[in-house]
């Protein structure tokens, strides 16, 4: 799948861009491939695993990986797959937030990426598109591929001495409860912004008062200016409203999955518009996390107590639907891929422990608060059929799929015409 801009060594990728005189080095049906494309992802994939960039059979290499990537998008084609809006816009928004905390803001990436935000969704837009395009066909060719316990067991004993060693595991269950707004939150929040708006169409600058009160940290210090936009980047409440505004209008509220918004139509330009916001996002009350606290410590006693069992509890009250089912089970979890604060914890606790309540957050909008229970430790040992089963049967399955991939591969280039020109 195609590796998305990698920030952190972009001007060095960019400045060898730049120096490459462009021409067409593959073409795959009514796909090109230029020269500029594959020294930039041979430049990025060089970096990122510690290789010669000029090592001819890398470039060689990279290119065969993006003439499979364009046979994955005749493939999509050929099966009418198809991808939303939607789909590109919740991508484009967790990709772009990823950067924005790498970097620490927003004015941070658009420096080292010498680009306005929005320019920057435009320019991922496609990438992003095209990756889902391949994940899809690749889900919909996998979706029933499936090992037996033979398979499973043919393909330890061929690969076992080169698995290695199965690092130190933890066997985990967990209850999760999702911090939400009340209703009488909701209408705090409500009230507040509805002082804003009563004030700016009493002659406040809208402008001043996004730069004092909006929560969107990426456009506040700009008076929450958005810059200009088309249609398919906004929630579609949002989008909803401001396309049919007219320019120095003012909303009222408006309600999207991540808060309350008022806007206001700067500038229309075709089939673009330039909008202020402010936002005063949805956030619960200390109140209601107390709540949420008392309540998963009083389940902790119950536990500890004898009462039930942790996955009962976990059925019955846990907010994480794929795990709740199994009584909260996590499965067995490497140590070393636990986030710092919950190894931490880990690191204090006995097998059979359940923890006091901690906050998990889940993404930039979601968060909570958890119980752990700590069934059982697994110290790092070589693979065994019986203890690992589940590690090897995935083993297993990724190798088939690799099988089936190149098979799908070498069957499109049968049925599709394809030319290196390099």
């Amino acid at each position: 799948m195609k590796i998305l801009f990698l920030f952190v060594f972009l001007f060095s990728i960019n400045a060898i861009a730049q120096e490459v005189l462009d021409k067409v080095v593959a073409v795959v049906d009514n796909q090109y491939i230029l020269l500029s494309e594959l020294e930039f992802q041979t430049q990025m994939i060089a970096y990122q695993r510690k290789l010669n960039p000029k090592d001819p059979n890398l470039k060689k290499a990279v290119l065969n990986s993006l003439i499979e990537e364009k046979l994955m998008l005749v493939q999509a084609e050929l099966d009418s797959i198809r991808v939303t809006e939607d789909e590109v816009n919740r991508q484009l928004e967790f990709q772009i937030e990823n950067f924005i905390q790498q970097f620490g803001s927003k004015e941070k990436l658009e420096q080292a990426y010498n680009r306005p935000l929005e320019k920057i969704k435009r320019e991922l837009r496609d990438d992003i598109r095209s990756n889902i395009l391949i994940q899809k066909v690749q889900d919909q060719k996998f979706a029933r591929l499936e090992v037996s316990r033979y398979e499973v067991e043919q393909f330890f004993e061929q690969y076992k001495d080169s698995i290695g060693l199965v690092p130190e595991e933890v066997q985990l269950s967990q209850i999760f409860i999702q911090a939400k707004l009340s209703d009488y939150d909701k209408e705090i929040l409500r009230s507040k912004l509805r002082s804003i708006l009563d004030s700016i169409k009493n002659g406040g600058d809208f402008a001043d008062f996004a730069r004092r009160y909006s929560e969107d940290a990426a456009t506040a210090k700009q008076g929450g200016d958005l810059g200009f936009v088309r249609r398919g980047l906004f929630f579609k409440e949002f989008e909803e409203v401001v396309f049919t505004m007219k320019e120095g209008e003012i909303s009222d509220i408006i309600e999207t999955p991540i808060g309350f918004h008022i806007a206001q139509l700067v500038e229309r330009r075709g089939e673009s518009v330039r909008v202020r916001h402010i936002l005063l996002k949805l956030q619960p009350s200390p109140e209601s996390e107390q709540k949420i606290i008392d309540f998963l410590s009083a389940i902790r006693d119950s536990i500890i107590s004898g009462k039930n069992s942790f996955a009962y509890y976990a059925r019955l009250y846990s907010e994480d639907k794929s795990t709740a089912q199994f009584g909260g089970e996590m499965g067995k979890v490497p140590v070393a891929e636990l986030d710092p604060d919950l190894r931490n914890l880990i690191s204090k606790m006995k097998e059979g422990e359940v923890s006091k309540p901690r906050k998990l957050t889940v993404s930039k909008d979601m968060y909570g608060y958890q119980l752990i229970y700590l069934e059982k430790r697994i110290p790092e040992h070589y693979p065994d059929i019986n203890l690992d089963y589940d590690k090897i049967a995935q083993l297993a399955l990724f190798r088939k799929k690799q099988k089936v991939y190149q098979e799908l591969v070498e069957q499109l280039k049968k049925q599709v015409y394809w030319e290196i020109r390099l």
